[in-house]
């Protein structure tokens, strides 16, 4: 199934908020058969069917996944590591997908922090 190609737009309208210097570094992928969105090569957010798909630092994990939009992503029949589902609900207002993108971009900056 295809990804939801309104969600993309949302998506690359909320990125467009960052300061160009730091949008340079985000770039776009197909992946997991939807689109991911990636900072210095690390995927940050992404779409899959109507779902975003966020990576997640491991200390918040347990916090988002008590949200009643919030699934594992399991993708490969059991949980990934630091992956959630986040259902339409999640994502409704620009506020709350600005909040998962910069969940995504934490994620992102800790595992590039890890990588030096």
């Amino acid at each position: 199934m295809a990804y939801d190609q309104n969600l993309e737009q949302r998506l690359d309208y909320a990125f467009d908020v960052f300061p160009k210097g730091f949008t340079k570094d985000i770039t776009k992928k197909k992946m997991f058969g939807g689109l991911t969105y990636l900072f210095k090569g690390k995927m940050t957010i992404g779409v899959f069917k109507k779902d975003l798909m966020v990576r997640v630092i491991d200390s918040k994990m347990e916090e988002m996944l008590k949200k009643d939009y919030v699934r594992p992503m399991d993708f490969a029949k059991s949980p990934m590591k630091e992956f959630v589902y986040v259902s339409p609900k999640g994502y409704r207002t620009e506020e709350a997908l600005q909040n998962w993108i910069e969940l995504g971009i934490e994620h992102a900056q800790i595992r590039l922090q890890g990588a030096k």
